[in-house]
C-alpha cells in the first residue's frame, strides 16, 4: 500500500524549487487537496513551510506546518498526505523522536497515505540515517528512521571525479565504509534522480540516474526507468 517519492534534492541547478519533480509530485499527489510538511530538518520552520505552501498551491494542493498548532501528531493522524522536507538529516531525525512521531509516520505511510520526501525527508524514510550525507549536529537517540523501505539512500550522490586532486573519501568509499559495518544495501541518488515505490513495486526516475551498493558486490549502475522491486523484498 505504500504511496512514496523519495526525491534526492528539492531545487536543482538551473530551476526552481521542486520544478524538475514536478511531473512526479503530481502523479503521487494526484486527489490529494492538503498535506502537511515536516519542516523539522531546518531551524525557520515558518519560512520553511511557507515556500512549500507557495509551492504546491500551483498543484492546487493546500499546505499546512507540522509545527503549527500544537499537535503535530494529530495533524499526521488527520493527513490527507505528508511531505517531510530536506535539511540536517541528523536534526530532523531527533525532532521525529522527541515529538514522537515516528511511529504514527510509520503506520500511516504504510498504511497507504501518500510520503513524499526530499534530501532528509527520503533519507528518514529509510532503515537507518546512517549513509546521510549531513554532520551529526545533534544526536538522535537512534539512527533508526522509519524502515518505509528495508534499504537505505544517499541523496546528492556524486560520482568520483577523475584527475581531482582531492585526497580524502569519495562519496564511493564512504558508502564502502558503511558495508563494512553493514550489509544494508544502499541506492545512491543523483542529483535530479528520485524514487517512486507503489506497494512492492520500486522505480528510479527523475532526469539523472544513480548507483546501487551492496556488500562484497561492485557499484551497480542505474538508469532512469529501472526498476528495483527485489531492494523492497529485503
Amino acid at each position: 500500500m505504500r504511496r512514496l517519492l523519495l526525491i534526492s534534492n528539492s531545487t536543482l541547478h538551473g530551476g526552481g524549487y521542486l520544478d524538475h519533480c514536478e511531473d512526479e509530485l503530481r502523479d503521487v499527489l494526484a486527489g490529494v487537496g492538503s498535506l502537511v510538511f515536516v519542516p523539522y530538518a531546518l531551524v525557520d520552520r515558518d519560512a520553511y513551510t511557507a515556500s512549500a505552501r507557495e509551492r504546491l498551491a500551483r498543484l492546487g494542493i493546500d499546505v499546512r506546518g507540522a509545527h503549527e498548532g500544537d499537535d503535530p501528531r494529530g495533524a499526521l493522524e488527520a493527513a490527507e498526505a505528508v511531505f517531510v522536507g530536506g535539511g540536517n538529516t541528523f536534526r530532523l531525525l531527533d525532532r521525529l523522536q522527541r515529538l514522537e512521531l515516528v511511529d504514527v509516520l510509520r503506520r500511516r505511510a504504510l498504511g497507504g497515505m501518500p510520503y513524499v520526501g526530499s534530501s532528509a525527508g527520503s533519507n528518514v524514510a529509510c532503515r537507518s540515517i546512517h549513509t546521510t550525507n549531513d554532520m551529526p549536529i545533534v544526536h538522535p537517540r537512534s539512527l533508526d528512521a522509519l524502515a518505509l523501505v528495508p534499504f537505505n539512500l544517499n541523496p546528492h550522490y556524486l560520482d568520483p571525479e577523475p584527475g581531482s586532486t582531492h585526497m580524502g573519501e569519495t562519496r564511493e568509499q564512504r558508502i564502502v565504509q558503511f558495508h563494512e559495518e553493514h550489509a544494508t544495501p544502499v541506492l545512491a541518488l543523483r542529483e535530479g534522480a528520485c524514487l517512486r515505490v507503489d506497494g512492492d513495486r520500486a522505480e528510479l526516475r527523475g532526469t539523472r540516474g544513480g548507483r546501487l551498493f551492496r556488500r562484497g558486490e561492485p557499484p551497480r549502475e542505474l538508469e532512469t526507468g529501472a526498476r528495483l522491486d527485489e531492494l523492497l523484498r529485503g
